[in-house]
């Protein structure tokens, strides 16, 4: 039996999947909708959507088998992946990368496998559209195109969760995805009495970089900021635009003197950066912190116009 390889970009790749916050979740009608259409089209007795994590490959959707998943280095579509076409095996028993696989020696019985890789937004793979039949199958190529185009339907449903919770400019999180992400940690550091900061942050003189070297430029300072701020935090660490020239950051594990340490470390990589690029204006900004106080209402909404507040009132010492 051949292990399907590792893709060369998997720690993208992974970071990709974790960010769609979807593995593990119950199952949901538009992506069931699509595995019982492939089943009917194709008259097979089981499609999948499927994820591949570093373990395994998790059934987002699943018609015609009882598991929710399946060891990553016994699977089609580990192999699947790393290709980027409809990945096809017309007889397992006849190919001799699978005829010794246990899911093909065993249940499900495995013969004909189709599987299509689903990709993110930047074009990494995160998992697959697959049929599959105990008997053997070919498709011609007008089945290979059908087929193409539903796995193109279930892409989108993948990526829509993410579209709808990115900021499309800076390809950091929006306000919306900010809400979602930072709740569940700000959550989680409440019930363990884990310390987190949130630094709400307001560009400086924003408007005259729009008015004096045109939009275009001050969309390249924004996605320039998104980038360095990337740079200075951690991956632990939720960060987003909201929206104009506003952006934020959850810091858990975190506190307010350490999230200040953080920001002087973002004022001289993004000093360093304009240097460095002989920028034609400065990008400087003003920020304000707070930390969590566990005798006061701690949801995110509260935490942001705290540190609006605090902003603002920094902004005026300035």
């Amino acid at each position: 039996m051949q292990k399907p390889g590792i893709p060369k970009d998997e720690e993208a790749r992974l970071k990709d999947l974790r960010s769609l916050n979807i593995l593990d979740t119950s199952e949901e009608e538009r992506f069931d909708r699509l595995t019982r259409l492939a089943k009917r089209m194709f008259d097979v007795p089981v499609a999948l959507v499927s994820l591949v994590d570093e373990n395994r490959q998790w059934f987002k959707s699943c018609v015609g088998l009882d598991v929710k998943e399946t060891p990553r280095d016994i699977s089609f579509c580990g192999h699947t992946i790393l290709g980027d076409e409809v990945f096809i095996i017309p007889d397992a028993t006849k190919d001799e990368r699978f005829a010794d696989n246990p899911l093909v020696l065993g249940e499900p019985h495995i013969r004909f496998y189709a599987g299509y890789p689903l990709r993110y937004l930047d074009g990494s793979k995160l998992g697959t559209l697959c049929i599959i039949s105990p008997q053997p199958k070919v498709l011609n190529e007008k089945d290979i195109e059908s087929f193409k185009d539903l796995a193109e339907l279930a892409e989108r449903e993948l990526n829509a969760v993410q579209l709808a919770t990115l900021d499309e400019l800076t390809k950091i999180s929006n306000r919306r995805g900010f809400i979602i992400l930072s709740q569940n940690s700000l959550d989680l550091c409440i019930r363990q009495k884990i310390p987190a900061s949130l630094v709400f942050i307001d560009l400086n003189k924003f408007k005259s970089i729009n008015d004096n070297f045109g939009h275009v430029e001050g969309d390249k300072a924004l996605i320039i900021f998104a980038e360095q701020m990337i740079h200075a935090f951690r991956d632990s660490d939720v960060i987003a635009r909201l929206g104009g020239d506003e952006f934020v950051a959850l810091l858990t594990d975190t506190s307010y003197e350490q999230a200040e340490e953080i920001i002087i470390r973002l004022e001289k990589s993004i000093a360093n950066y304009c240097h460095e690029n002989n920028s034609k204006y400065e990008i400087s900004f003003t920020h304000g912190i707070v930390s969590i106080d566990y005798n006061l209402e701690n949801s995110v909404e509260a935490l942001l116009n705290k540190a609006d507040s605090a902003m603002y009132e920094n902004k005026a010492t300035d």
